[in-house]
């Protein structure tokens, strides 16, 4: 939906609503995996061991989209929550971010294991097929979730205020800041990386989704795409140098798109769309 350039317009989510977003989202994750560190004993006897696959691990990876349902659902009701969701049926875009989504990301990943010195070490991680489906179906239903809520609601917020090269370095930042307690506990996923080069990686990659989602008039697809692409188990473990690579990428994509990404000239600053109308709309 049209809103202005303080983000007062129509839009029923006003700025004002980035505040609760990030509460309930730093909250419920934090929340959780905080119990899990300061509380192991006693919540591993009552919870069992926290994996990326517990069902409080997902409740946690799900907190950016729980909070933008319940921050739309205050603002514009079920009918806004629909069209909002309505965003999720935006694909268009140029060409050539579909060839970086199914190419490029590979590219990048199987590069940084190139680097890392061990493209030809690693045994593929999946022994049968339905090992593989499993894998990629938990992928698919986990970390692209995030994606309802950081670009579906944050990042058009903040280009109601903020260009949006400077509106996507202060979604990484915070992005990345997010992932931190997953750092501290062994059974996650991150527990075996740095944090350093993580939260390097996490504000490139939000750089390059930035004009992606512009491009595409406040796609949620194709984020959630593209992060379905970044946490693909077929690809290796490139870390720390697949961070690098999406930073030099990211300056790449920047000097491309630097004619829209420093003004804030047809940048989506709409959450929900107008009835009738597929996109989200500028401010």
């Amino acid at each position: 939906m049209t809103t202005d350039s303080s983000g007062a317009g129509r839009d029923p989510v006003a700025f004002g609503a980035l505040l609760p977003f990030l509460l309930i989202t730093f909250g419920l994750a934090w929340g959780i995996l905080a119990l899990f560190i300061l509380l192991p004993e006693p919540m591993t006897a009552l919870f069992g061991e926290l994996t990326g696959r517990h069902p409080l691990f997902f409740l946690a990876v799900y907190a950016p989209a729980i909070a933008a349902a319940a921050v739309i659902a205050r603002g514009d009701g079920a009918g806004g929550l629909r069209r909002y969701l309505g965003r999720l049926l935006l694909w268009r875009c140029a060409p050539a971010w579909y060839g970086f989504l199914v190419l490029g990301i590979p590219l990048v990943f199987f590069g940084g294991a190139a680097l890392k010195g061990d493209f030809f070490t690693e045994p593929f991680p999946f022994h049968s097929l339905p090992a593989l489906l499993t894998a990629l179906a938990l992928t698919a239903i986990k970390g692209p979730v995030e994606e309802l809520g950081w670009r579906g609601l944050a990042l058009p917020l903040l280009q109601r205020r903020l260009a949006p090269i400077w509106a996507g370095l202060v979604l990484g930042v915070v992005w990345g800041f997010w992932h931190l307690p997953a750092f501290l506990l062994s059974g996650t996923p991150q527990g075996a990386w740095s944090f350093a080069p993580f939260f390097a990686g996490s504000v490139a990659v939000s750089v390059i989704l930035t004009p992606l989602f512009n491009q595409s008039r406040g796609s949620i697809l194709l984020p959630a795409l593209f992060h379905f692409q970044l946490n693909n188990p077929i690809w290796p473990d490139a870390q720390p140098y697949d961070s690098a690579l999406f930073a030099a990428v990211a300056v790449l994509v920047t000097w491309l798109n630097r004619k829209t990404l420093f003004t804030r000239e047809g940048a989506v600053t709409g959450v929900i769309p107008r009835a009738g109308r597929g996109d989200a709309g500028e401010g």
